[in-house]
């Protein structure tokens, strides 16, 4: 079989991202669903790392004979104690919609001043090679909580998500600027060397 890269998630907006970012690389990159993957992983790592271990090691026990990469990523707010934190995609219910859960962070840092919205987004990338090595990569994307909503580029907490320097959130910049600012762009761009880095090698 071909070698190729499976990406463990069922986010279409995050593999659409992830695509872009690897679209230099030269393995394709599927979705679970493509490989035909159907799995129940139960998330239960106490840092964004180990849950993207987790979900790496479980999609590489299905196929082994591909690199298989996993991302844990969420948003990091400091006025709440780092919430929603590794539960930022299960935040306030499992299908509650993102415009409930950003309408209600934004009602959580109610009379918060500008310089104690300080939040981030933080993303690791974990991969299983073939011979069950793991390799890891982290990175961040630093900013602010927004008092509303704008934006229609991102998804999830990205229309909350205000950079200062841009003076807007990461839902109103372009996709490719917001490939290369973003916690996943720098986290893929890392472990992308560090792939080529094997596969030259191996």
């Amino acid at each position: 079989m071909e070698q190729q890269i499976i990406f463990a998630t069922g986010n279409q907006g995050k593999l659409k991202e992830i695509r872009m970012l690897l679209s230099d690389f030269a393995l394709p990159v599927i979705s679970m669903k493509d490989a035909g993957i159907v799995l129940d992983i139960e998330e239960n790592g106490t840092t964004f790392l180990e849950n993207a271990v987790i979900k790496a090691k479980a999609v590489h026990e299905a196929a082994l004979s591909a690199i298989v990469l996993a991302d844990d990523s969420g948003l990091v707010i400091d006025a709440l104690n780092g919430e929603p934190g590794i539960y930022s995609a299960r935040y306030l219910g499992e299908d509650t919609s993102y415009d409930y859960k950003n309408a209600q962070l934004i009602g959580r840092l109610d009379g918060v001043e500008d310089e104690k919205r300080s939040a981030r987004f933080v993303c690791a990338v974990a991969a299983v090679l073939p011979d069950g090595r793991v390799l890891s990569a982290e990175d961040t994307m630093e900013g602010r909580i927004a008092y509303e909503p704008a934006g229609g580029n991102g998804f999830g907490y990205d229309p909350i998500f205000w950079l200062p320097e841009y003076g807007c959130t990461s839902a109103e910049i372009s996709p490719e600027l917001k490939n290369e600012l973003s916690h996943r762009g720098k986290a893929l761009r890392a472990m992308k060397a560090k792939l080529k880095k094997e596969l030259l090698e191996g």
